[in-house]
C-alpha cells in the first residue's frame, strides 16, 4: 500500500528504528516509515491468537505488514523472555516507535532506543487516555479528535507531547471510519515528526495539562446492550461508535437483534422507555428517555445487515 507524503531521507539522515504495534491501526505508520527510507531494525508484536468460528491461529495485522516488507518479527509472550532485551538492544535502535502494541512497556523498554520511545495515539492527549480513544470520543459527542505523538514514560499516556494534529468529527462519523482516518494522520504526523528529528530539528517536549486529563476505559460487553433509559441523542452516538466492533444490540420480542445506524426522533410525552412507538410500516421506532430512535439499519441473530425495512417484511411474514 503506497503510502500518500512518504518521501525517502537523505543516507546521512535515515535512522535505526525499532516499531511495536499488533492492530490495523498501526500498519499505515510502520508502512510510511519503511518507506520514508528509515532502517526498521525490527517489528514487535504481540503473538498469533485464536480467532474466528475455527479458532484458528491468526497473526497480528502488524505481523502480516512486516514480513510483506521483509522486516523481522519478534512476538514474545512475555517482555521477559530469556534474551529477548539483550537481542533488541544489540540492533541499537535509534528509537523505538509505539503503536497500539498492546502491553505497558516497562521503563528498560521505554530506553532502548537512543531517544527513547515515542508512541502514536488516537486522540488529542490528555483528552482520552487509555485503551479506547476512538469509540469514546465519538460516544461523547466530541466535534474534534486527532493523533499525538508523544514521549514515553511510566504511567499510563502520562508523557510530553511532541506533536499533535486535529481533525473535525464528520457528520454520521463511526469508530471505524474515525479509526481509519486517524491510523492514516497517525503515518503522516509520526512519519513527519520522525524526519524532522532525523534531520537535526528535534521537537518540543510540551507536559500534558493534567488538569484537561480524561480516561478512556476499555470497552465492556455489557456497555453494548442499548439502555433506553438513556437519552435517544447518547444512544445514538454509541451505535456509531461501536461500528464495527463491538457492535450495539437489543432484545426484541425475544431476539437479539443487532443496531448499527439509528436516528434520533421526537416521542410522544410520558412514552415508556424500551417501548415501540406507532410508525409506519416497515419502521420501528423505541422510546427512550427523552426521545426516542428510529432504528435504520440492523442485523438479526445469525443473518448479514439489512435495513430495518427489510428485516420487519422478514419478521412480520
Amino acid at each position: 500500500m503506497a503510502v500518500a507524503g512518504a518521501a525517502t531521507l537523505p543516507a546521512s539522515h535515515a535512522l535505526r528504528l525499532m516499531f511495536a504495534g499488533s492492530p490495523a491501526f498501526a500498519c499505515p505508520a510502520l508502512e510510511a516509515l519503511h518507506q520514508s527510507g528509515h532502517l526498521i531494525c525490527a517489528v514487535l508484536t504481540q503473538p498469533d491468537r485464536p480467532a474466528g468460528r475455527g479458532r484458528r491461529l491468526q497473526p497480528p495485522a502488524v505481523k502480516e505488514t512486516a514480513l510483506r516488507l521483509g522486516l523481522e518479527v519478534f512476538q514474545p509472550p512475555r517482555l521477559a523472555a530469556d534474551g529477548l532485551l539483550a537481542d533488541l538492544q544489540a540492533r541499537r535502535p535509534d528509537l523505538l516507535v509505539v503503536a497500539a502494541y498492546g502491553l505497558l512497556l516497562p521503563q528498560r523498554w521505554l530506553d532502548l532506543g537512543g531517544a527513547g520511545a515515542w508512541n502514536i495515539h488516537a486522540s488529542l492527549l490528555p483528552r482520552w487516555r487509555g485503551a479506547a480513544p476512538i469509540q469514546r470520543a465519538i460516544a461523547a459527542g466530541d466535534k474534534q479528535s486527532g493523533v499525538t505523538i508523544m514521549q514515553m514514560t511510566r504511567g499510563l499516556d502520562r508523557g510530553p507531547i511532541l506533536a499533535q494534529r486535529a481533525i473535525a468529527l464528520a457528520a454520521g462519523e463511526t469508530g471505524g471510519s474515525l479509526h481509519d482516518r486517524l491510523a492514516a494522520l497517525g503515518a503522516e504526523l509520526i512519519t513527519e515528526t520522525v524526519g524532522e528529528w532525523a534531520a537535526g530539528r528535534p521537537p518540543d517536549a510540551v507536559p500534558q495539562d493534567e488538569n484537561r486529563a480524561c480516561y478512556a476505559a476499555k470497552i465492556s460487553k455489557a456497555e453494548a446492550r442499548l439502555d433506553f433509559n438513556r437519552p435517544a441523542a447518547e444512544l445514538e452516538r454509541l451505535i456509531r461508535a461501536f461500528d464495527p466492533a463491538p457492535g450495539c444490540w437489543t432484545e426484541i420480542d425475544g431476539q437479539r437483534v443487532a443496531v448499527w445506524r439509528a436516528e434520533v426522533v421526537p416521542a410522544p410525552g410520558g412514552s415508556p422507555p424500551g417501548h415501540r412507538l406507532p410508525a409506519p410500516p416497515g419502521h420501528y421506532v423505541i422510546a427512550c428517555n427523552p426521545g426516542a430512535l428510529a432504528l435504520i439499519e440492523v442485523q438479526p441473530a445469525g443473518r448479514r445487515r439489512m435495513a430495518v425495512a427489510a428485516w420487519r417484511r422478514a419478521f412480520e411474514r
